[in-house]
């Protein structure tokens, strides 16, 4: 199952460009441009983030005294993600309860560093998430949003994406039903197995040289499917 992250960040651009990143990671992302969504969110979504991304500079207040909320009650991961720069603020924060601060700009693969060190600290394990495949002239790289076929582009439909992605993300590993379900079309649909019947014979029709008779796309009887391993 995904892990939830609550991102909250102000500038469109940026919000834009992290969630895809996070989402392209196997992340499952919520988005809050305000001090007063983000608390709306933490009151009420379910199921609560397992991390936070948090900006300071908020249009409708700081970042800080969301920070102050939260350890009231609370022992989820917070990192901090601002263009302010002192050290004193920085130290603050960290005393504040912020797990780590990342001074804007930051490399992408530093900020999926960190989280994943601040989830294993709460007992969370997560590994770098595998983006690229390649396996029987299929080539998938998640995040150009790029999918090849003997060297042809291929289109797909954003669920087909999302459905092939999370197996890429777990390539020559059975995913389960429930788990597919889940991740692709969210709780309330973990039992329409229907749904991913017709989109895997989809997927078969588009990347299966003979869809009746899969190589890529592996059906586990009873249990899921799997992409074929490509090591």
């Amino acid at each position: 199952m995904s892990l939830n992250v609550l991102l909250v960040e102000d500038d469109r651009e940026l919000r834009s460009t992290l969630s895809e990143t996070l989402r392209v990671e196997g992340y499952a992302v919520s988005c809050a441009a305000s001090l007063a969504d983000a608390q709306a969110q933490l009151q009420y979504a379910r199921p609560a983030p397992d991390l936070i991304l948090l900006d300071l500079g908020l249009p409708d207040g700081d970042g800080q005294s969301l920070l102050s909320q939260l350890r009231r009650h609370s022992n989820t991961p917070v990192l901090v993600i601002s263009a302010r720069e002192q050290d004193g603020e920085k130290i603050q924060l960290l005393d504040a309860g912020a797990d780590d601060y990342l001074v804007k700009p930051f490399s992408i693969s530093e900020l999926l560093a960190r989280m994943r060190v601040a989830l294993r600290h709460r007992g969370l394990h997560t590994q770098a998430a595998q983006t690229r495949y390649q396996h029987m002239g299929l080539s998938v790289d998640l995040s150009a949003h790029r999918v090849k076929l003997q060297g042809q582009e291929i289109k797909l439909t954003p669920t087909e994406f999302k459905l092939l992605a999370r197996l890429v993300r777990s390539a020559g590993q059975v995913v389960t039903h429930r788990s597919l379900l889940l991740d692709v079309w969210g709780p309330e649909f973990t039992e329409h197995t229907h749904y991913l019947r017709l989109y895997m014979a989809q997927l078969r029709a588009k990347l299966e040289a003979e869809p009746a008779d899969p190589q890529l796309l592996l059906t586990e009887p009873g249990v899921g499917y799997r992409l074929a391993d490509f090591s």
